[in-house]
């Protein structure tokens, strides 16, 4: 019983959306969700733990604001998020990478799967059978927990990865393990249930008839996503420079798609996952232009799906032995994923740090293993299906919570993480003060660039001749900024170098027409060079004070070794 359901007045809490209703609560999901991952941002935690809090607190387990009616009703919600992440991970999905790492992925994909499935098996039976003393029916719950926590969420993994923009080896390994290993899962749970089955006198199918539901499963949304991939492309190729028109045509074809799987009871993830992979790999490059499109579109449907994952969990349905066999599922998964994919990438000599630091990153469960339950829950209902049901819930509750904290903790001890950035995402995220030349900051109150009024023109040539700075700023007794010297100044005195001794700074300098504060971001200073037509801009503080000087071709030059160290980066990864 939810001690929190009834706290809050009846007027706050929505059964049916229908209306206005729908509206409302679509906006009130998106709106505390947003808030909830920039809170969790802010304590350098990843947003997707955010959205899932905010959604534990209005539905089953929280204030229950929203009400499991309401919950199953945005259930489509849930579909196509998943169909915009598995396209996004698909079009991550390089041949050329899957070629050259082959037999690694294969390794590693393997024995990640199958390691924890062995060890949560075995450690699930042992548990259930001490409390049960039934061991025919601790061998089935054992086995069908076994192959359901096999399976790796796709949807808050891809989330930290493209929040912290990682790319490298570990990136590379991840997207495809995430991509394949849930039809893994699905294999072992057709063998669980067949020997289950008649143990249990469940409602399970054949083996024989479960694997063709399988291989239709599988190779049947494969084909249709590379069909639909086929004809997105060749629509998309002719409105690429059209953005708005590509992306709803994007939208369109995955919704279409995602409806196919539907109604013919296909994997919308790994149709998805089909389109996403063939745009990627045979199309022209600028028509691979629609992931960047795509992934500005989803950031309020990846805040909607993790608010109502979050508002499905029930964690007070909890009894002491699904507690203590779901703390047991977690801590054998959790070994079992790192034993498997460390001895995985061992085995075929793996980058170091796929080795090292996998493990950290397939600790998320979500929206295979709650399918796998539900299916468990109908094949067994007159014996364990409910149990499986309530322990992989409530495990997915606990595994979402931290596995994004530890994808983030994977990632950054890999050195992967601000890798997948572009000259203009650099840009975005650096200011002024930020820009250097070599080891010398642009932005310091001893610039060389800095000079005095009294200086005499001889002292500053001197100064041009030894230093890459071809503007100079002019300061007063006080520090103050008294005006900027320029190439054109300095061209000048040469034609009459003779009064080089005897003319000064001030004699030459001009008012600047523009004053750059050190906290401006670089989108801005190029404005400002576009606006003015200058080259170089003085940089002052608030009060005045002269802190150096900012040049076009300086900043240029800082985007441009900023990109080759982060090339040299990804080389020193790879050959880890």
């Amino acid at each position: 019983m939810n001690p929190l359901s009834e706290t809050l007045p009846s007027f706050f809490h929505f059964v049916n959306l229908s209306g206005p209703q729908f509206t409302l609560i679509l906006g009130i999901l998106i709106f505390f969700g947003t808030w909830g991952g920039f809170l969790f941002k802010k304590l350098h935690i990843p947003q997707v733990v955010g959205y899932f809090i905010v959604g534990i607190l209005v539905g089953n387990s929280g204030f229950q604001i929203l009400r499991p009616q309401a919950v199953s009703a945005l259930n489509p919600i849930t579909t196509i998020a998943l169909s915009f992440i598995g396209f996004l991970v698909g079009g991550e999905l390089k041949g050329d990478v899957i070629k050259k790492n082959g037999k690694q992925f294969v390794s590693v994909l393997l024995f990640e799967a199958f390691t924890p499935a062995i060890i949560v098996c075995v450690l699930v039976t042992f548990i259930d059978f001490l409390f049960t003393k039934n061991f025919p029916r601790s061998l089935c719950v054992g086995l069908l927990l076994g192959a359901i926590c096999s399976s790796t969420a796709p949807e808050a993994t891809t989330n930290v990865l493209q929040e912290y923009r990682t790319r490298g080896p570990v990136t590379t390994m991840l997207y495809g393990i995430i991509a394949m290993d849930d039809a893994a899962a699905l294999i072992l749970y057709a063998i669980a249930s067949t020997i289950a089955s008649p143990i249990l006198g469940g409602t399970s199918a054949s083996f024989f008839s479960q694997l063709l539901s399988i291989f239709y499963d599988i190779f049947g949304s494969i084909a249709l996503g590379l069909v639909v991939g086929f004809i997105a492309s060749l629509i998309i190729k002719n409105i690429i420079s059209d953005e708005g028109r590509a992306l709803s045509f994007t939208l369109g074809i995955l919704l279409l798609c995602t409806g196919i799987c539907e109604l013919v009871g296909l994997d919308n993830i790994l149709s998805s996952m089909a389109v996403g992979f063939f745009i990627a790999n045979f199309t022209a490059k600028n028509v691979r232009n629609i992931f960047k499109m795509a992934s500005r579109f989803t950031p309020p449907i990846y805040v909607l799906f993790f608010v109502v994952v979050g508002a499905r969990l029930d964690i007070w349905a909890m009894k002491p032995l699904l507690l203590i066999l779901a703390l047991a599922y977690v801590a054998g998964r959790t070994f079992g994923k790192a034993l498997g994919s460390w001895f995985g990438a061992w085995i075929t000599k793996a980058p170091l740090t796929i080795q090292k630091y996998m493990k950290y990153c397939l600790l998320s469960q979500a929206g295979v293993a709650i399918g796998l339950s539900v299916q468990a829950g109908n094949d067994f209902s007159d014996s364990v299906g409910n149990n499986i049901l309530l322990v992989v819930t409530f495990t997915t509750f606990l595994v979402e919570l931290i596995g994004p904290v530890f994808v983030k903790i994977g990632v950054t001890k890999a050195g992967e993480v601000g890798m997948n950035v572009t000259e203009e995402d650099i840009k975005q995220d650096t200011k002024v003060q930020d820009v250097t030349w070599g080891t010398e900051k642009a932005c310091a109150k001893d610039s060389k660039a800095i000079v005095s009024d009294t200086d005499t023109i001889r002292s500053i040539l001197d100064n041009f001749g030894s230093h890459h700075n071809h503007t100079f700023v002019v300061k007063d007794s006080e520090g103050n900024l008294s005006g900027v010297i320029s190439l054109e100044h300095l061209k000048e005195t040469l034609l009459i170098e003779e009064l080089a001794e005897s003319m000064l700074a001030m004699d030459i300098m001009d008012k600047p027409e523009y004053i750059c504060p050190p906290e401006l971001s670089l989108p801005d200073l190029y404005e400002k060079f576009a606006e003015f037509d200058s080259e170089a801009f003085p940089i002052a503080d608030s009060q005045g004070k002269v802190l150096g000087v900012i040049e076009k071709f300086a900043v240029d030059h800082y985007l441009h070794n900023r990109i080759l160290e982060l090339q040299r980066k990804l080389t020193a990864l790879d050959s880890a």
